[in-house]
């Protein structure tokens, strides 16, 4: 997707309430746009989406949104839509990506080459110092450094690339308004004003346990690449990482002493693929004039995601007796109905709109529970 000359405010209104309709996410989102145009028409055209897909619908509330509006310009905040020229251009690049931000600061920092440091909440002192150090010294380099504002490394990075005297990024799983964790609430404030602060969430959101991996994302998205600092082997830092290699961009790890469960998922991934990193040098040779051509291993290749315009003119398949509650990927769909792309996207997207069905990662789909 390009950046695109400014929308109009009916355009702009109407977007806003397509992404905070019902069973509407990002994927369904940008197939609607591309099957319609606009985001006016597209909103026309839900019910009776929907009603193929067996249930009555109602798009958002007008007023729902007047009162989101005003809240975010309240806040201080403004939109980014996917396709503004202040929309972070990697994250652009990506499947899946956040069709509309709402961001608080200095816009110019999403167009600066940037780099993710994520790790342990609970990370040791050792490795809070050596987040700070990497974090001021990449700032001083040049790079934003981006990261989810969670205790531990997320805050160190982005207290030592702030003192640094270069940006950073804060992506937040709750609403441009709400600081978490509360103890944060000062460092979410001062990357607001220095930095750049960025949610997904609409206006009020309490972070919720899925909101992270959908915060996670994003973090990834903006980034060339990703370095994890210390983390466990089951941890959000390692779904951060998986999903950068899923993206193509780089991962990098720090390695630790085997002896320390926070070093394990480090270590993992250094083992899988990722590059082992000793010094910030080594972080700047491999993001210096990033052109896609990576030198760690460590990948997670992602579904297709089918949306031209071309591929859209067609007829929905019939697919519902093909789906359970068993997430089954769309390429694997496709495979097995003999029927084309478009028309599985489009039997996919008036299920989702009818309730009945669930996108998961990497590009899989599922009957929602009740929704045979």
């Amino acid at each position: 997707m390009n950046a695109k000359a400014a929308i109009t405010q009916d355009e702009a209104f109407a977007r806003i309430r397509l992404l905070r309709s019902p069973n509407v996410g990002p994927v369904t989102y940008q197939t609607l746009l591309t099957r319609f145009g606009t985001a006016v028409a597209a909103l026309e055209a839900l019910p009776d989406i929907a009603a193929r897909g067996g249930k009555p619908y109602r798009p958002a509330p007008e007023a729902r949104i007047v009162d989101e509006v005003a809240g975010v310009k309240r806040a201080g905040a403004r939109y980014l839509f996917h396709d503004s020229p202040d929309y972070p251009p990697l994250l652009r690049e990506a499947d899946g990506a956040p069709p509309i931000l709402v961001a608080r600061g200095r816009l110019a920092m999403a167009a600066k080459p940037a780099v993710a440091m994520v790790g342990a909440r609970n990370a040791s002192a050792a490795a809070i110092k050596l987040s700070r150090e990497f974090a001021a010294a990449l700032s001083e380099a040049g790079y934003v450094v981006v990261s989810g504002l969670a205790r531990g490394i997320d805050g160190a990075a982005h207290w030592g690339a702030m003192s640094g005297g270069g940006g950073t990024i804060g992506v937040i799983a709750s609403g441009i308004d709400i600081a978490y964790p509360p103890e944060h609430a000062d460092l979410q404030e001062s990357i607001a004003q220095e930095g750049l602060l960025l949610a997904e969430q609409p206006l009020g959101t309490e972070p919720l346990a899925r909101h992270f991996p959908a915060r996670n994302r994003i973090i990834a998205g903006i980034a060339a690449g990703t370095l994890v600092v210390e983390a466990a082997p089951k941890s959000g830092s390692l779904i951060t990482a998986r999903l950068a290699g899923a993206l193509g961009r780089e991962v990098m790890a720090i390695p630790g002493s085997p002896l320390d469960s926070r070093s394990r998922g480090c270590n993992h991934l250094i083992r899988e693929g990722a590059i082992l990193v000793q010094d910030v040098a080594d972080v700047i040779e491999l993001l210096t004039g990033f052109t896609g051509q990576l030198r760690s291993t460590f990948r997670e290749v992602p579904s297709q995601q089918y949306a031209s315009d071309e591929m859209l003119a067609q007829e929905p398949a019939d697919i519902a007796g093909m789906l359970t509650s068993a997430p089954v990927s769309v390429d694997e769909l496709i495979r097995q109905s003999g029927q084309g792309a478009a028309a599985i996207q489009l039997a996919l997207l008036e299920l989702e709109l009818a309730g009945r069905l669930v996108r998961h990662a990497a590009g899989r789909v599922s009957l929602a529970d009740g929704g045979g």
